[in-house]
């Protein structure tokens, strides 16, 4: 009854107190632009990837005969990293795109022409490379078009939306009549929004090329790159991140949406970093490679999803299996584990559940973080192959995903082994929680 008692207070404290902070945050208007904007660039990121496998899959001797098979004088190698360039290499471009796109639909606006103008700013932005003698040309390098535009696309990509929607939902439009067709009256209407935010993008280019700053990009990462840094490529930050995490889902918030979103970019530009690295054959992963990365986390953090979740799931299987379950765990044991495996863990957050489950709190932080830790030592150490740029579909099951992301068995074992921590973490804490499970049943009957 006692212990009834206090975790109804519990809960009562964590509905009113903490639910509505977390609920905000969650509903954070440019949080969640972020969010859709890298989810729009995912689709090419997760291509990129795949062809960028098949040019450095590692088999001895494959690399070589990419290179030395031509079709018309250009080696299939320089095609899929030409493919690899031109899809994985643009993350950036359409982040810009995307996070405008999203951030103007939340405010009732066009959200198409809002991100076309936030394209359009990421171009004015990004510093040209000229060549040609008599007649110049100008291009534009992979270099910013990628990750390391990031910054500036969700910098600029929410400043353009916002002074978009400001323009539109004060009525300083253009507005056509009636019988106009809507995608004519939308590209009027955004005549004068685009207009002022494409000038402010030029007087910023202006400026930065007036006092020999140089290009806004690279000012951006060196202002952020340490304070972000510290949070995004070191092992203490990725525990923090774990931590707010789990705690966003213990009360009921996707804790992905919240805290990844934010991480996200930051994992992203370091993969990225690994991948050119690595296509260019100088991945050192121990000095110059990153090892938290995107895949570090998908793949060898939140395995299962988050809390490291398939551990939790194996251990209700392995209670099935010895006849020790109770009836829901029975019911639950096939709904979890196959989804388990695909790293999708909903139908055990609020199926077991784990959400606002204090006997599970305590098992869903301490797995993910005992996972990162064994593998940042272990990649620290050489023991394991950092990821090497290729982002995995974060469905993939575990052993495959890891080999595809490192190119190496020893990646593999090495999540074998985390899976098997993670067991020894959940087993108590689910036996506990089936235990009480078969007592209030043996009462019900």
């Amino acid at each position: 009854m006692a212990n009834s008692k206090s975790s109804g207070g519990l809960n009562a404290f964590v509905n009113k107190h903490i639910m509505p902070v977390a609920a905000k945050i969650g509903s954070f208007k440019p949080l969640i632009a972020v969010r859709d904007g890298i989810a729009m660039a995912m689709p090419l990121i997760i291509v990129g990837s795949l062809f960028m496998i098949i040019n450095s899959f590692p088999v001895a001797g494959w690399s070589d005969w990419l290179s030395k098979t031509a079709v018309h004088g250009i080696s299939l190698a320089q095609i899929l990293a030409k493919i690899t360039n031109g899809s994985f290499g643009i993350m950036g471009l359409i982040a810009a795109f995307g996070i405008a796109w999203s951030y103007a639909n939340q405010y009732k606006t066009d959200g198409v022409s809002a991100g076309i103008v936030s394209a359009s700013v990421f171009f004015i932005l990004t510093p040209s490379i000229m060549s040609g003698d008599k007649v110049p040309v100008e291009g534009f390098p992979y270099t910013y078009l990628g990750s390391r535009g990031l910054f500036v696309a969700i910098i600029f990509g929410l400043l353009s939306a916002w002074i978009f929607q400001w323009f539109i939902n004060h009525n300083i439009q253009i507005k056509m009549p009636a019988t106009v067709p809507p995608a004519v009256a939308k590209s009027f209407s955004a005549l004068i929004p685009g207009a002022a935010v494409i000038a402010i993008a030029g007087c910023v280019y202006w400026l930065f090329a007036w006092t020999g700053w140089g290009n806004i990009h690279d000012v951006i990462m060196n202002i952020l790159a340490k304070p972000l840094g510290a949070l995004g490529d070191t092992l203490i930050g990725t525990l923090v991140s774990i931590i707010l995490l789990s705690l966003f889902w213990f009360v009921g918030i996707h804790g992905g949406n919240v805290v990844n979103t934010a991480m996200q970019p930051i994992w992203l530009m370091q993969t990225d970093a690994n991948r050119v690295l690595n296509q260019a054959g100088n991945l050192d992963l121990a000095h110059d490679g990153h090892i938290v990365t995107q895949p570090f986390i998908d793949n060898f953090v939140y395995m299962g999803g988050g809390g490291a979740t398939i551990g939790l799931v194996l251990c209700i299987g392995y209670l099935v299996w010895r006849k020790r379950a109770s009836k829901q765990n029975k019911v639950l044991a096939p709904l979890t584990i196959v989804p388990g495996l695909f790293n999708i863990n909903e139908p055990t957050m609020f199926g077991l559940p784990v959400v606002m489950n204090l006997l599970l709190i305590i098992p869903f932080m301490i797995a993910p973080m005992v996972n990162a830790i064994t593998t940042y030592c272990a990649m620290n150490l050489g023991l394991v192959l950092l990821c090497n740029g290729t982002v995995i579909p974060w469905t993939m099951p575990p052993i495959i995903s890891v080999f595809l992301a490192t190119g190496s068995i020893a990646g593999s074992i090495l999540q074998v082994i985390n899976i098997i921590l993670d067991m020894l973490i959940y087993l108590p804490f689910i036996a506990a929680l089936n235990k009480r499970q078969l007592i209030e049943e043996d009462k019900a009957e």
